[in-house]
């Protein structure tokens, strides 16, 4: 079996053979940030794709795709490769808003009562946007929990996905349309992202824009230039259209003069919706389409308590603040990026509920390499540097995505064994318990100190 770093191209395959904690920095270390009062906040671009695999782009291993634009960003910023999300999409989004696992945040349901990061920053003096998939108010107009109610200027998308080959727009609070045309949503969330950038933004406050993409789930298409042209059949051609669309967004920030001073995140919700038990019981796809991603060398999909249902591809731009050609293996979340994002931009977290993220500017800016000492999978299990354990009975909001696993605890070595084969459990028993005990206090509430790696 192949490492997994040995599947990159020869700017990121430095890495191979390194550690979880280890990384190689192509460039130069990362300049420390400005304080003081003068100091300007960045701006804030996060692209968030839904359903993607780990190895769908060519700079995390795909032989088939082609995706210039994300690895140039790769080549520009840093590539986490041990980097986290939720197994399932609405968890993974109130995880994302609110720094809080979804035992908490509730996904599809996160009630009015969270706090997201634009709330925050939108009292920083923020201009907050939201374009794309909303995806936590039960997928309904629930005007106290949609995203204007939650922090946010201004929105424009979907309250949440295409299962059924259809998607309804609010603009704001108000009805906007709806369109079958799958292979229509790339662009034109790219446009209205770009609108704001070049149209609605005041150009003397910093922003905050979030674009959550509904490629590439369930019912994809692409537009029609792209649709025939790549090697990977409809989901390569909706993978290179995303790769072409996110490099107009790039392109924008260099046009406006914004690229130092904004920070790019790019990830994805979960990983890919791959297993046919699913994917052949959904109707009205395009004639041939395939729509689930590329797992690479991890176990599994979407929605599983194995590496390919919650580690998902993560790059990071901030050009002279976050090193660049720099691939590392640390563990880090989408949970982290709310108490990131308030050591980054200067806003608090709030002080009466537990936040489960931590702050990792340390990280993004290469003042240190290691990342957070553990990642809960929710109802599932925990990893705690290398070792990883699972219960018997891990399952996820319902999702049966493993219906032949063995009901039996598991513990893996993921340093030794990426794709999860070889259960350590009966050899390792005083691990397996450490590890039990580490998810049963998560689990309980035991609150962690945000604003400090929680090694």
């Amino acid at each position: 079996m192949r490492s997994l770093h040995l599947v990159l191209p020869p700017i990121l395959a430095a890495c191979t053979g390194l550690g979880p904690s280890q990384t190689s920095v192509a460039t130069h270390s990362a300049a420390r940030l400005d304080s003081g009062p003068e100091a300007r906040q960045p701006n804030i671009l996060i692209i968030f794709t839904d359903d993607q695999g780990y190895a769908d782009l060519s700079c995390t291993g795909s032989e088939k795709n082609q995706t210039p634009r994300l690895d140039q960003l790769a080549s520009e910023g840093t590539l986490f490769t041990s980097f986290y999300a939720q197994t399932v999409c609405g968890p993974s989004r109130s995880a994302l808003l609110t720094g809080r696992h979804p035992i908490r945040s509730k996904g599809w349901g996160m009630p009015a009562s969270e706090v997201t990061f634009a709330e925050r920053m939108r009292g920083v003096g923020y201009q907050t946007a939201c374009i794309g998939k909303w995806d936590v108010s039960n997928r309904k107009a629930i005007v106290e929990r949609m995203p204007n109610a939650q922090g946010f200027d201004h929105y424009f998308g979907t309250l949440g996905a295409n299962d059924d080959g259809v998607v309804h727009f609010h603009e704001n609070n108000e009805e906007a349309g709806s369109t079958r045309d799958m292979g229509s949503l790339t662009r034109l969330y790219t446009e209205k992202a770009l609108s704001f950038l070049r149209d609605e933004r005041d150009p003397e406050r910093p922003f905050v824009l979030y674009v959550a993409h509904t490629m590439m789930h369930t019912i994809i298409d692409a537009s029609e230039p792209f649709r025939g042209q790549s090697e990977g059949g409809l989901y390569g051609d909706v993978v290179e259209e995303f790769d072409h669309e996110t490099g107009r967004l790039l392109d924008a920030l260099d046009e406006l003069g914004l690229r130092d001073s904004t920070l790019v995140i790019y990830t994805s919700d979960n990983g890919p919706w791959n297993q046919d038990r699913y994917t052949q019981s959904k109707k009205g796809h395009p004639e041939g389409s395939v729509f689930w991603g590329d797992s690479g060398l991890l176990r599994n999909g979407k929605g599983s308590c194995y590496e390919a249902g919650y580690r998902v591809p993560c790059i990071v731009r901030w050009p002279g603040k976050v090193p660049a050609g720099r691939v590392n293996d640390a563990i880090f979340a989408t949970i982290d990026l709310m108490p990131t994002l308030a050591g980054l931009c200067g806003f608090e977290l709030p002080e009466d509920r537990r936040i489960d993220g931590i702050e990792q500017t340390g990280l993004l800016l290469g003042e240190r390499e290691s990342g957070r000492d553990h990642f809960y999978y929710h109802d599932a299990g925990v990893r705690r540097g290398r070792w990883k354990y699972l219960k018997a009975e891990a399952l996820f909001h319902g999702y049966a995505i493993d219906p032949d696993r063995e009901k039996a605890e598991e513990l893996y070595d993921l340093e030794a064994d990426l794709g999860e084969r070889i259960n350590l459990a009966v050899q390792h028993p005083e691990k397996v318990a450490e590890l039990r005990a580490l998810m049963q206090s998560i689990e309980a509430g035991d609150r962690l100190d945000p604003k400090a790696n929680d090694r």
